[in-house]
């Protein structure tokens, strides 16, 4: 995949409230497919960008997406908590910009080997990091019922979890995506266009990622991150995410530590919503450290 095929969630609005310096220092800390990251690289000359990202698969991708800009780039592969490791690395203590979109690449849903879906037959790994961890096929093979259903209602909005996690013990061993969908299919009634099985399969992705955790160490480390007059601009994709970035920055604005850049979500236009359907549910925050 290239990066014409990919589509940077609100790049205008994220590099406009990133305030961009050329020489400026910033940290993609999702640097998926290179999207944001060669956006930023653009407008550098003596700055640079520290592309991060968990998944080394996107890494690779991203590597050769950005090329043309590699002399103002530096990769690295973490997790949100290894950021602190990644400026260093690159010689610095802290950084002027902070950009995280918290959504799942394109690149991951439609690989059938990664798992992340059910539209093709495939094993269900759903890692972000095929190096490191469990799959999810042991979780959802191995937690018990009410771990399942737990994980499936606060992780994925499941209303009918306790139905779900019932039919998915029942139908043990699952042996593919595909199997996993239509057991969770013929559990949940279909009530919109969405997918019965998407909320179970988000859930599991969450899980197998510690996605929640991770989240939470951004949001306590990154401000820490970044020097003075530094942004951070967060992008989610789910009301849990948004609401814990909205809770964390509001916390930052009355301890007098940041200004809001954003009292409200910002959310994508109907024109950006139109060329990539999959930016319909973006909000956008952002902060200016004191």
């Amino acid at each position: 995949m290239d990066a014409a095929q990919h589509f940077p969630v609100m790049s205008g609005e994220a590099l406009e409230l990133l305030a961009i310096r050329p020489e400026g220092v910033y940290v993609d800390a999702t640097c998926g497919l290179g999207g944001h990251t060669a956006l930023i690289a653009q407008r550098l000359t003596t700055g640079i960008v520290i592309a991060n990202d968990r998944d080394p698969a996107s890494l690779a991708l991203a590597r050769e997406n950005t090329r043309t800009w590699a002399d103002r780039i530096r990769f690295h592969h973490g997790r949100f908590g290894d950021l602190p490791e990644a400026i260093a690395s690159a010689g610095f203590e802290k950084v002027d910009g902070l950009l995280a979109d918290l959504g799942v690449s394109r690149y991951q849903l439609t690989s059938p080997e990664r798992g992340f879906s059910f539209m093709a037959d495939s094993a269900i790994d759903m890692r972000m990091d095929q190096t490191t961890g469990v799959p999810a096929a042991d979780l959802v093979n191995y937690a018990n019922e009410q771990a399942l259903a737990d994980i499936i209602y606060r992780l994925g909005g499941e209303r009918r979890a306790r139905r779900v996690a019932r039919a998915i013990v029942r139908a043990r061993p699952i042996r593919s995506t595909r199997h996993l969908a239509d057991v969770v299919d013929r559990a949940v009634p279909r009530t919109s266009r969405l997918e019965p099985a998407t909320k179970t399969f988000m859930a599991l992705r969450a899980a197998t990622n510690e996605e929640p955790e991770e989240l939470r160490r951004l949001l306590r480390t990154g401000p820490e991150l970044l020097n003075r007059k530094g942004r951070m601009v967060m992008i989610s994709f789910i009301f849990d995410d948004d609401r814990a970035i909205k809770l964390r920055f509001r916390e930052l604005a009355q301890e007098g530590h940041a200004t809001l850049l954003t009292k409200h979500p910002l959310t994508p236009s109907g024109e950006e919503v139109r060329a990539n359907p999959a930016s319909r549910s973006a909000k956008l925050r952002a902060v200016e450290m004191e």
